[in-house]
């Protein structure tokens, strides 16, 4: 079963609490991830490590964070179908276009 962890200073992070939440498909009822839980240290960590990027961010020029906003949302465009493909898996049946529409932000 796939496993999401967390994402915290730039790297993965397994999730030390040994605990974890089930992704469940809403079509089928089948439990198709888990989530890891994080521990009170991990959350601690994760605030420490967006304090220290926010400070970063603040102080970078406009040029700068104008870049890396449109480079997010080329990523995005990118990877519009796969995207929408999880939010539609994660969220129940449907068509996917309103998942490629959520994907879009529109």
């Amino acid at each position: 079963m796939k496993t999401v962890s967390h994402w915290i200073g730039g790297r993965s992070a397994e999730g030390a609490s040994g605990a974890y939440g089930p992704v469940t498909d809403p079509a089928t009822g089948e439990v198709t991830t888990r989530v890891a839980l994080a521990s009170p240290a991990e959350v601690d960590a994760a605030v420490a490590a967006a304090k220290d990027a926010f400070a970063g961010w603040g102080t970078s020029s406009l040029a700068q964070r104008t870049g890396v906003l449109f480079a997010y949302r080329a990523l995005l465009d990118a990877n519009r179908e796969q995207i929408a493909r999880l939010i539609t898996a994660e969220h129940g049946p449907g068509p996917l276009r309103p998942g490629a529409v959520e994907a879009r932000g529109r």
